[in-house]
């Protein structure tokens, strides 16, 4: 150490001196407070929260000032429909009303561009969502039919569909019935002729006899409800003629009203222009592009649709946004083109806003032969606002375009916010919209300025290709969500596929067919439809080659939560700007983390369909577990959705056991009986079949199957009503798939019948091998009724009918006991 120097006034130190001040107290020794370390800590969270709060309320602030919450309006009330439509027993519309009362006085109360406003106003539009969906349900008052039957059917053909296999789909406002004449009638039926007939054209009458069902319900809890779709659609019963129906006299158009007529003209026009385009483009080629300029798919193979489904490209048979745009484009950019050339037209009149309108009425006219589908009547109503904005030289502002075209489909139907065609349609288009803007908005030069020619060819090559896959990616990611929600299924291969077939969707088919309806009235269509259909050709080529290289990825049932928490995410991340829209990212990769990374709950062991015809059992086979199932052949409508739910690669089907059949069943209508050697018979076959049954595959004879489960019980299907009481004296589960007025087996089986089955719809039962014998039971359909589920619980012969779903589990003597998920 250096000398230390005292300084007691101005003085001079030199190098390696140390200066020490005597007037200044030494510093205190550090002392430990308790308790001060977690004071400081708590004062800065609270500062950084109060930062947090402050910032939070600036972005909504800035959000409310440049009208991004308008972006929220369909939003809000598409989530009050969904939740009217999904609740059990929703609140009645004059409590809902009062609610919404208050909550609009209180709105108009609050300060402009706060958060209270915001939450006021989203509360405001959710409940009045609701009350919209109630309002389209009391409108609609479908008669659903309550049970199948065989009935002669006459009605007025409103709509009509040709099948690829020459089969036809009538949808037929009914006129009466007879032999028996339904009480309850359905207003439309929606029957399949598969004979040779001559097909009934629109306007005309149809009569034959058939078997009309009620639209089907879940295939398992949690699947689509297809009640909830016909109820909406004013389809009360499906079904299919027994046999060739007749046509009789077509209705007088004088006898109906305005809109009867032009809505028969309208369909009429519709049919003959997929019939001219059939019969110049015969084939999956017609039948693609049938359905690309007027929306019938029917008529499209099986193998086709699979293909396209497979290779993500099935949104090209929807008249979705890309056939809008490139209609209105062509006509747009052609129109004006062709005026143009007349120079003293073109500077007298406003050239733009002449196209601009027949663009309009072009794309109008679209829509009206495309049968008001869901996609169609989006992609019309943002390209009439932008047109619209070129007639009124306003800018068009692409967001506020979906978001009005939203707003107006929900106010008219809120029920298409539950169908995945909505859904992925809007999530699509705002996910592009948005992807598009956020490129704008930070311009990145990928390659260099192109000089010369050959560069600049190149350059609007790689523009092609790389717009086509950001396109494809995009749209694909954004509805990935609504995919794995309601089909289970995931196209892998989707980018080469649109890669490869959009350019001969936008450069060939879509213009060819654009021409060929313009030149349709003169018949100089034919050239055009024959560019169209070798265009298709080649995308079914693509499809085709592209599914060949998978099925895509296939997933189980996800959470509950699973769609409403992505869809928050992906709403939030796709229609905000300020810094809060990362909420939304936040939101999906948690949501994403939480329902893949959290344990899988067990799913069913028994799965019975809601006619208990199909019954699949999840038997272990070494390490791993197969489904095994009751019919060789089972019903490809159910067992296709019960494919990926359950992981289904290749079931395990029935062995047929060699033995002595059942007896044949008595007439039921003369009050025959069997006799008393014909019972000793079938309790033989019954002996015989449940000894030969085995634990890994139904053993079966005609009529009846068997099988025996983990813990040593046996489970039998039966066809046969008669043979219930010897069925259930021996084995522990008996599935019935036929109408019975026995409710319970007196042996203490459980017993599942059709009739059970009418008021529950499909069952899922897990816990077979508990230990303690105790089977939880989850049914598709629980708890109040519901206007599209009320006619399950209707019973004709008293003209009654019940208020609640709910599973009836055996009595008395119970075995094995029962616990469904209310109890748990």
């Amino acid at each position: 150490m250096g000398e230390t120097a005292e300084i007691q006034g101005e003085g001079r130190l030199r190098s390696g001196d140390v200066l020490v001040r005597r007037d200044l107290p030494r510093p205190l020794e550090k002392r430990a407070t308790p308790g001060l370390s977690t004071i400081g800590r708590a004062v800065a969270a609270r500062a950084v929260l109060h930062r947090i709060l402050r910032q939070v309320r600036q972005d909504v602030s800035d959000e409310s000032r440049h009208g991004h919450f308008f972006l929220f309006v369909p939003v809000w009330l598409g989530a009050g429909a969904a939740i009217w439509f999904s609740v059990g027993q929703p609140p009645p519309a004059l409590v809902l009303g009062l609610l919404l009362a208050c909550l609009a006085f209180a709105l108009s109360r609050a300060i402009r561009d706060t958060v209270a406003h915001v939450v006021l106003w989203s509360l405001c539009l959710i409940l009045l969502g609701m009350l919209m969906a109630e309002w389209e349900t009391r409108r609609a008052s479908t008669v659903i039919l309550d049970q199948p039957l065989v009935t002669t059917v006459t009605g007025l053909v409103e709509r009509r569909e040709e099948g690829a296999g020459g089969e036809w789909r009538y949808v037929l406002r009914v006129i009466q019935t007879a032999e028996p004449s339904i009480r309850r009638s359905p207003a439309r039926v929606s029957l399949l002729a598969r004979s040779k007939h001559v097909p009934a054209a629109i306007g005309e009458q149809l009569s034959g006899r058939a078997r009309l069902s009620p639209p089907s319900g879940p295939a398992l809890p949690g699947l689509n409800d297809f009640s909830f779709q016909s109820y909406f659609a004013g389809i009360g019963a499906v079904g299919f003629f027994l046999g060739p129906p007749q046509a009789k006299t077509s209705a007088s158009l004088a006898e109906k009203g305005l809109w009867d007529r032009f809505d028969a003209s309208l369909f009429s026009l519709r049919d003959r222009i997929s019939s001219r385009i059939r019969s110049i483009l015969p084939g999956d080629p017609g039948a693609f592009a049938a359905a690309i300029i007027t929306g019938e798919r029917r008529s499209m193979s099986e193998e086709a649709t699979e293909a396209l489904r497979v290779s993500g490209l099935a949104h090209i048979t929807a008249i979705s946004g890309l056939n809008m745009a490139l209609a209105a484009g062509i006509f747009f950019v052609g129109l004006r083109g062709l005026l143009s050339l007349m120079p003293t037209f073109a500077h007298r009149y406003p050239v733009k806003k002449i196209a601009a309108a027949g663009a309009l009425l072009a794309t109008t006219g679209y829509v009206l032969i495309s049968g008001y589908q869901v996609t169609a009547l989006r992609a019309y109503l943002m390209t009439a606002v932008m047109l619209g904005a070129v007639l009124f030289d306003r800018p068009a502002v692409s967001l506020h375009n979906l978001a009005l075209a939203a707003t107006a489909i929900l106010a008219v139907q809120p029920s298409t916010v539950m169908g995945p065609s909505f859904q992925m349609s809007f999530a699509a288009t705002a996910a592009l919209i948005a992807g598009y803007a956020g490129w704008r908005a930070r311009p990145r030069a990928i390659l260099p300025r192109a000089r010369s020619l050959a560069m600049r060819i190149a350059a609007g090559f790689a523009k092609f290709v790389g717009g086509t896959l950001a396109t494809s990616f995009i749209g694909g990611v954004s509805t990935a969500v609504f995919a794995i929600s309601h089909f289970h299924r995931l196209s892998t291969h989707g980018l080469e596929a649109n890669l490869a077939a959009m350019p001969l969707i936008s450069l060939v088919v879509m213009p060819s067919g654009f021409i060929a309806m313009l030149l349709m009235p003169f018949g100089l269509d034919g050239p055009f439809f024959w560019i169209m259909g070798k265009g298709l050709e080649m995308v079914l080529i693509v499809a085709h080659t592209v599914s060949g290289w998978g099925g895509g990825y296939v997933f189980p049932r996800l959470p509950s939560w699973f769609m409403p928490g992505a869809i928050a995410g992906m709403l939030l991340l796709m229609l905000l700007r300020t810094p809060i829209r990362h909420v939304g990212t936040a939101l999906i990769v948690a949501t994403l983390a939480a329902a893949f990374l959290a344990p899988r709950s067990p799913g069913g062991e028994l799965m019975v369909s809601e006619d208990a015809r199909l019954v699949a059992i999840r038997v272990a086979s070494g390490d791993t577990s197969i489904i095994a199932i009751n019919r060789a052949r089972p019903a490809a409508f159910i067992f296709d959705q019960w494919r990926p739910v359950l992981g289904i690669d290749e079931p395990r089907h029935p062995v047929m056991l060699d033995t002595v059949p059942l007896p044949p069943a008595p007439d039921r209508r003369t009050g025959q009986t069997l006799s008393e050697e014909q019972s000793k018979l079938a309790e033989a076959v019954f002996d015989s079949l449940l000894k030969a049954a085995g634990r890994e595959q139904f053993t079966c004879v005609k009529q009846a199957c068997a099988i025996r489960l983990e813990n040593g019980n046996t489970l039998l299907t039966l066809e046969r009503p008669d043979l219930i009481g010897t069925a259930c004296d021996r084995a522990d589960i008996v599935v019935l798939s036929a109408r019975t007025r026995v409710k319970a087996c007196r042996s203490g089986a459980l017993l599942i019948s059709e009739a059970s089955q009418r008021a529950t719809g499909s069952l899922e039962i897990a816990g077979l091998a508990a230990t303690s014998q105790a089977m939880t039971v989850r049914s598709a359909l629980d708890g109040p009724s519901r206007p599209w589920t009320a006619h399950r619980l209707y019973d004709w012969r008293t003209a009654s009918s019940e208020s609640t779903h709910e599973f009836a589990g055996p009595t008395g003597t119970v075995r094995p006991k029962l616990e469904t998920d209310a109890d748990q």
